[in-house]
């Protein structure tokens, strides 16, 4: 998936602005101004199309992650 502004594409095809799109477990909607991605992992990334990023994890996935975003657990520091 690539994102540039409001213009979303995945795989090199683009996502028209407002239309739903849903293939082999990846989602793109477009909740007011924003588009977000989700997948059938249990990850969703929401984007405003400027600065501000969320992204949400089902708890099934508690403990279970690293990286970037932390390991989701209670520890802020991510250990």
């Amino acid at each position: 998936v690539a994102a540039e502004g409001q213009n979303v594409s995945v795989n090199g095809a683009a996502v028209p602005r407002g239309r739903p799109y849903l293939h082999k477990g990846l989602g793109v909607t477009w909740p007011g101004d924003w588009v977000a991605v989700a997948s059938s992992l249990g990850v969703r990334v929401a984007w405003d199309g400027h600065l501000a990023v969320t992204v949400t994890a089902e708890p099934e996935l508690r403990g279970a992650t690293w990286g970037l975003c932390g390991t989701y657990t209670e520890d802020p520091a991510g250990e």
